[in-house]
């Protein structure tokens, strides 16, 4: 007892001086905020008063505050009382704008997805192009939501939008009209395949309600047939709500499942999210789509579902986007959305990747960790989710960005179809690329590129040259040279014309459902899905090595 009694004393000793370490650490943190916002006040008091010029109080405040907020991640900003409004327009899911999602690729502001059937997407923007200018406004050093509110305003006015696109020299510049965006949770959803067996959903978003239409979604396929499989597009899906990605994906495993943890500084920002309902597929073949697009929210069902080996993952790295944040409200109508934690799927390995201050890049040297899957398959962390099989769209070119940020392929089908007598039918024609190439010479098309630039440097300069004859004689020949060279990259560049002039043909001879059939039969990710799940043997060696 005597031996009891002591221990017992020594144990309340130790919970004292833990808890009292805790309280001197406590104090001496706010000690120190306290004595920091001291001199900042200071500071900031002399300036506004006596600083040689008038400096405006907000302004300087504000220019404090977002420097501060600079040396932590870029998804930590302030948002002031003027943004609120804009901020309640973008999360209500309609909205005047070009449709797109922005941000941040290292300290560069980028596309993260262009909405499907909307401006951006139309002219040809595509996940990945940085954004220089907005409106002739010089875009570095904004923020993705500072961007996203630059692109925002009433249907029918127009927006000037410069990018670059990695693997081009030069900016590319897109002059785009703004639409009322309706953002939808599922764009599309139908039974593919040769027959009909596979079901195939495209998710925009991960919205309100986005697990129950899924969820709905799956009882139909299953009670119209057969329903052998299902193919989840998460392409250019920017992410959303968290409980509704835990939702979905509770919808494909057994219960008890971690399917992600939250893991911050502050215990109550700590949690983990498991599969709790009864699965209603959870046999079922799953394949899912991502690319550069695919963000946050999705890289986390995608994530998951790697993890868990419960789908096979076809196409591009996703975003890397694995940072929580919470809006604070504060004073005067303004608010903090500040990053709280991180998530983490189920190996243990988080999607974010290595960050120096205010800086989402990823260096050559970043330490990257192997983590192993259910079935002991080696994935890594911080950069995204790669997909099992690597699968990319078309490689970008001059003529074809060119050709579409023109409208050249709406306007030459829309012209074509209107010619067509009233009883032919509307059945894809062989030559139509011959016929297009042919439109395209006579009416003189061109675009610019870096060899124009500098040819119009030279002839500009000309004028002081003492053979003056000569040289324009030989501009005029390296000018000819160009024009052909700009024809015979039509043929070089025949295969994408001839799909993009294909895709159009659908779009103005097609039924929103027929025209969505039509797309996804020449879509490569889909086919190479549909093929992969039609062979539970590639599939079942993918997912069990």
């Amino acid at each position: 007892m005597k031996y009891a009694g002591r221990f017992a004393a020594l144990l309340i000793l130790i919970a004292f001086l833990i808890t009292s370490v805790a309280f001197v650490q406590s104090n001496d943190l706010f000690f120190q905020i306290k004595k920091q916002l001291t001199i900042f006040s200071d500071v900031y008091r002399v300036v506004a008063t006596q600083y040689v010029d008038d400096v405006s109080p907000e302004t300087l405040m504000k220019s404090s505050i977002n420097a501060m907020l600079e040396t932590l991640d870029p998804y930590t900003v302030f948002i002031d009382e003027g943004e609120q409004q804009q901020m309640e327009i973008l999360s209500s899911g309609s909205y005047g704008g070009i449709g797109i999602e922005a941000g941040y690729r290292g300290d560069q502001i980028v596309i993260i997805a262009p909405i499907e059937g909307y401006p951006a997407q139309r002219a040809g923007m595509r996940p990945g192009d940085i954004i220089v200018q907005v409106n002739n406004v010089d875009v570095r050093g904004f923020s993705p939501d500072e961007v996203q509110r630059l692109t925002l305003g009433d249907a029918g006015t127009e927006i000037r939008i410069t990018i670059r696109r990695p693997g081009l020299d030069d900016t590319i510049t897109f002059q785009l009209e703004r639409e009322r965006i309706e953002v939808r949770n599922i764009n599309f959803a139908a039974k593919i395949g040769t027959e009909n067996e596979i079901g195939y959903i495209q998710l925009a978003r991960f919205g309100q309600q986005t697990a129950e239409e899924v969820r709905n979604k799956l009882i139909e396929f299953g009670q119209s047939g057969q329903f052998e499989g299902l193919i989840l597009d998460l392409r250019n899906n920017p992410g959303g709500l968290l409980n509704e990605a835990v939702n979905l994906i509770d919808k494909f495993i057994e219960p008890g499942v971690t399917i992600v943890e939250t893991r911050g500084r502050s215990e109550m920002h700590n949690s983990t999210m498991a599969s709790s309902e009864p699965a209603m597929f959870e046999d079922l073949p799953i394949a899912v789509l991502i690319n550069e697009g695919s963000a946050s929210a999705s890289e986390i069902v995608a994530g998951v579902f790697q993890d868990l080996d419960r789908a096979v993952i076809i196409g591009e790295n996703s975003f890397g986007k694995g940072l929580v944040q919470t809006i604070n409200p504060l004073s005067y109508n303004t608010s903090l959305k500040i990053t709280i934690s991180k998530y983490y799927i189920p190996s243990g390995r988080s999607i974010q990747p290595v960050t120096t201050a205010h800086s989402t890049d990823v260096t050559s040297g970043s330490p990257r960790r192997a983590f192993n899957t259910k079935n002991g398959r080696v994935v890594f962390d911080n950069r995204g989710i790669e997909p099992d099989i690597k699968l990319s769209g078309p490689a970008s070119s001059l003529i074809d960005i060119a050709l579409q940020s023109s409208n050249k392929y709406f306007f030459f089908v829309n012209d074509f179809i209107s010619q067509l007598p009233g009883e032919s039918g509307l059945e894809y024609p062989e030559d139509l690329f011959k016929q297009f190439t042919r439109n395209l010479i006579e009416e003189g098309f061109s675009y610019e590129t870096p060899v124009d630039r500098h040819l119009s440097a030279i002839e500009t300069n000309i004028e002081n040259f003492s053979k003056e004859d000569l040289a324009q004689n030989n501009l005029d020949e390296l000018k000819a040279l160009l024009r052909d060279f700009k024809i015979s990259q039509i043929y070089d560049n025949q295969e994408i014309i001839e799909r993009n002039l294909n895709i159009e043909w659908i779009s103005q001879t097609s039924g929103e459902d027929e025209r969505n059939d039509a797309m996804l039969r020449i879509d490569e990710l889909v086919n190479k899905a549909l093929q992969t799940l039609k062979n539970p043997y590639e599939y079942q060696t993918l997912l069990r090595p």
